[in-house]
């Protein structure tokens, strides 16, 4: 990895690109520590030690690179883009006109893009509002005793102004990351959410060190960063593991001349649904405490829901969580892999799988083992989204501020992965020699 990045700074284009991105990135986190108008910056930084950043809140706290409880100009980040992406992924499969788009093929791709680009300004709309009325309430620091006071001027029109200001700060970062994508290197989106992701891992790590009470809390820490390392190596293997399924493709003769006879294969991932399951889980769960939060009941479901899903630790908490990841698994796989469709362009162009007739045989059999597959990937998701809590029920304060959560080591190996392939693949490009010399 290291080796991949010398040559490339050592490549002119290529240290053009990556110097770009570096400056992208440095624009990016700039604007994580502006504070929005409206804000006094002194009572957050008091509040922001007692938050509880759990559930989805974690989350978009984890996607926005820490910026969301300090309230800046990214305070949303990247996370309405995603919310958006995901929205439109599914609405793909239930919208017939969607679904036309994605086969035009680039044409349509530029306008499923357009799509999302709308459809995050207006989710950024609805979270920026969601966030200032949390902010004005004080209910987004609950144990801060000045959390009503971090936004002093609680008129229409400032409120209006955060709101404008933060999506206008979520616009930009979408910006932002397609500036990567066309002028530096690797998915600009992914790097963004790399750096959002990698950025809260130094404050975090150190704050398990001074919240332990072994060895004035070095043995949580070393225990932690030995979980790390270990989970990274897990989803490394994993990430990389597939099934390759081979496809022979017949010869077909056109005038004079002579098309296919070529052996390939199809490549399906152990971990086809990547880390959506998580995210969607995790989502998921955060509603019934929402719920009891906004609803101020004490009722006995209210208490029921109180006791078992708002702390991670909790037994019922953690088995729904390890349910939903699994169900969701097969749920993303099922509508983003369409057997039946890879099953026709196969036979449209002569293609087969050895042993199978093509057509329907073919779709059955793909799914019988895309189905096989997904299992194992599944219990592997809910397994990483599930180690960090259970490993340090033992230690003081296990909660989801734990660095390498499920979703993060899964974001960053892939991105990380993805990153180090597309610099190898234009150093090959640049240094490639040939037979001949």
């Amino acid at each position: 990895m290291f080796t991949a990045f010398a040559r490339a700074f050592k490549t002119p284009d290529l240290r053009k690109k990556l110097l770009f991105t570096l400056g992208i990135i440095v624009i990016y986190r700039l604007g994580a520590h502006i504070p929005a108008p409206g804000v006094d910056y002194t009572k957050v930084q008091q509040c922001i030690d007692q938050a509880d950043s759990g559930g989805l809140l974690g989350l978009m706290q984890m996607f926005s690179g820490g910026a969301l409880l300090q309230i800046t100009i990214f305070a949303l980040g990247i996370m309405p883009y995603i919310t958006a992406s995901i929205i439109l992924q599914l609405l793909t499969v239930v919208i017939p006109r969607l679904e036309a788009l994605k086969k035009e093929g680039q044409s349509g791709t530029a306008k499923i893009t357009q799509y999302t680009r709308y459809l995050t300004v207006a989710l950024a709309v609805l979270q920026g509002t969601g966030l200032v009325a949390t902010a004005r309430s004080g209910a987004l620091f609950q144990n801060c005793t000045v959390g009503d006071q971090i936004v002093a001027d609680k008129s229409v029109f400032t409120t209006i102004i955060m709101v404008i200001t933060m999506t206008a700060g979520t616009a930009a970062v979408m910006w932002l990351g397609e500036l990567i994508t066309d002028r530096g290197i690797g998915n600009g989106m992914s790097i963004l959410m790399f750096i959002s992701i990698a950025a809260t891992f130094p404050g975090a790590l150190w704050a398990i060190k001074e919240s332990g009470k072994l060895a004035d809390g070095w043995i949580e820490f070393g225990t932690v960063i030995l979980i790390g390392f270990v989970m990274v190596g897990l989803v490394v293997f994993v990430e990389q593991a597939q099934r390759r399924i081979p496809v022979q493709y017949a010869k077909r003769m056109i005038g004079r001349r002579s098309y296919g006879g070529t052996s390939t294969y199809i490549p399906l991932k152990v971990n086809q649904a990547g880390v959506i399951p998580v995210i969607f889980a995790s989502s998921l769960l955060y509603i019934p405490a929402l719920i009891v939060q906004f609803s101020g009941s004490n009722a006995g479901w209210a208490t029921w829901i109180t006791d078992n899903f708002v702390q991670q630790n909790e037994p019922i908490y953690m088995a729904a969580y390890f349910l939903l990841i699994v169900f969701f698994a097969f749920f993303y796989v099922a509508i983003s892999f369409n057997p039946d469709e890879v099953a026709d362009n196969m036979k449209k162009y002569g293609g087969f799988i050895p042993g199978i007739r093509a057509g329907r045989p073919t779709a059955e059999y793909l799914s019988y083992v895309l189905n096989r597959i997904t299992w194992p990937g599944s219990l592997y998701l809910a397994l990483i989204a599930l180690v960090p809590t259970m490993a340090l029920a033992g230690f003081g304060g296990a909660n989801a501020n734990f660095p390498f959560g499920g979703t993060s080591i899964l974001i960053i190996v892939g991105v990380g992965l993805e990153t180090v392939k597309q610099i190898e693949s234009q150093l090959q490009q640049r240094n490639y020699e040939g037979f001949l010399r």
